[in-house]
């Protein structure tokens, strides 16, 4: 999730990932108390070249968004892969054969779409996805939906449900990197943003689209105008976790992103970490950085899958020349209710 744009080395190299750790609470729904014990580590491998990735599942097969390829397959529209496991990712297509007309219209000619997000909710897959000029907050944030992830199933069908939010040059803030959370009484709020004045929130109404009934815009974290981006916010044990990637994304081997994490005992905030400084006044506290051959992890989801959760996102491999990969790890809470990748 990135202002960045994306140059994809191509779709066929293999990678060796560990997997390890314990549970998380839940991306929409609250976590249980029981801790589930760590899995052995498996190794990844198949189509992995992936950037800002989200994650879903539909029957029996897990599915991952990602950006675009740039001025790349089907005009750079988001790219989708799958696996039985979680071990063997496979690309299978993209969203739509190219991105819709409007988006030109808004902002003119751009060369992919970046960071899906992907939740089912209404009987139906929703993904918000973003579209922008590197460096630039004149950036659109859309909605596609579609009632089956399942390529063979007869009523699979990507449906454009046009312009969620806009920013403008004049904003000091950027419409992209969209994350949707479910709180529990319901209620739909869709976090988004990256540098300039940061994080920021807005609520969704049924349709998907911004709420008619409540048109403040929340101001969740910020680092004076420094790079922050890639939000999301998940619920554990009665708090709310907001995810950020900070530092500089895209540059392979020289990437400094890292994932950062607050929380707050509101949706709306404030957030903060572990040492008491607010996200707001530039705080976080490290959840992931560079280690070994992963240089710059971020653009991160986190997925629920029944009582375990998955840490999803993208890094740079040192020892293929900073080719952006999917990396997976498994999530677990410290004795103080705070994440950490095992």
């Amino acid at each position: 999730m990135t202002i960045h744009f994306l140059r994809s080395l191509g779709r066929q190299a293999a990678l060796a990932l560990v997997l390890v750790g314990g549970a998380l609470g839940g991306l929409v729904v609250a976590a249980p108390a029981a801790t589930v014990a760590a899995k052995p580590p498996f190794a990844v491998s198949g189509d992995l070249d992936v950037h800002d990735p989200s994650m879903g599942k539909d029957g029996a097969y897990y599915y991952v968004f990602c950006t675009g390829q740039e001025a790349g397959i089907n005009h750079g529209a988001v790219q989708i892969r799958r696996s039985k496991d979680l071990k063997d990712w496979a690309w299978v297509g993209t969203i739509f054969d190219a991105p819709p007309a409007w988006i030109a219209k808004e902002i003119g000619e751009a060369p992919n779409v970046w960071a899906p997000d992907v939740s089912y909710r209404q009987g139906q897959y929703w993904v918000y996805y973003a579209v922008s000029h590197f460096g630039s907050r004149d950036s659109v944030i859309g909605l596609a939906t579609n009632k089956t992830l399942d390529l063979n199933r007869k009523d699979y069908k990507w449906v454009d449900r046009g312009m969620v939010m806009r920013s403008h040059e004049s904003d000091d803030w950027n419409a992209i990197d969209p994350n949707v959370f479910r709180d529990p009484s319901g209620g739909l709020w869709m976090v988004f943003g990256s540098y300039w004045s940061g994080i920021k929130m807005r609520a969704l109404g049924a349709d998907g689209m911004l709420s008619p009934g409540d048109a403040t815009q929340y101001s969740l974290a910020s680092r004076g105008g420094k790079a922050i981006e890639a939000p999301g916010i998940v619920k554990h044990a009665g708090r709310y976790y907001l995810f950020v990637s900070f530092d500089r994304c895209c540059a392979g081997v020289n990437s400094t992103y890292r994932i950062m994490v607050g929380r707050a005992d509101k949706v709306t905030g404030p957030y903060l970490d572990k040492s008491g400084a607010p996200l707001l006044n530039g705080g976080g506290t490290q959840l992931l950085a560079a280690k070994g051959r992963e240089i710059g992890p971020g653009g991160q989801f986190v997925f629920q899958d029944g009582p375990q959760n998955y840490l999803v996102y993208h890094f740079y491999d040192r020892d293929q020349f900073g080719r952006n990969l999917l990396g997976i790890h498994l999530l677990g809470w410290d004795a103080d209710g705070w994440p950490v990748v095992r």
